[in-house]
């Protein structure tokens, strides 16, 4: 069976967990059909690039599908019926990557970034600021050092 990728968006009011039943009902639409989703990932909430039926955000869904067209077929019909579909796109791919697509590499590079990065000295120290040393209370102070000066 031909390999295929679809992406939707679904309305930003909607719930994430009706976004997830929504998934799970096509799946089990294509399953019927005689074919199968070999991934699904959620995007997310994402600001769209204009707006779509006076929507500037959406839920994008993106599946990875082993499947006939038949079923393929039926699935674009039904998400072209669901009202809280904005947009669809389904694509003919040569092979599955069973790797997490690049906008969820994206994500999990978010998660894995430090909260405290501003604060690391040598962005003090290119930014013209330069961490002295600690206070009376453990506080930090911080002396503003115009660049290139050494202190």
């Amino acid at each position: 069976m031909p390999f295929y990728e679809s992406t939707f968006i679904v309305r930003q009011d909607v719930a994430s967990q009706q976004v997830e039943a929504l998934a799970a009902t096509l799946t089990q639409l294509v399953q019927d059909n005689g074919g199968t989703v070999v991934k699904t990932e959620h995007w997310g909430l994402k600001s769209l690039a204009y707006r779509v039926k006076k929507n500037r955000k959406g839920h994008y869904v993106m599946f990875g599908l082993d499947a006939p067209a038949a079923a393929v077929k039926e699935m674009e019909r039904n998400l072209g019926i669901n009202e809280d579909v904005l947009r669809y796109m389904t694509v003919r791919v040569a092979e599955m990557d069973a790797n997490p697509t690049v906008m969820m590499q994206a994500k999990q590079g978010k998660d894995d970034r430090r909260r405290d990065d501003r604060f690391r000295d040598d962005r003090y120290r290119e930014g013209g600021y330069r961490a002295r040393d600690r206070g009376a209370e453990g506080a930090d102070v911080v002396e503003v050092v115009p660049p290139g000066d050494v202190v």
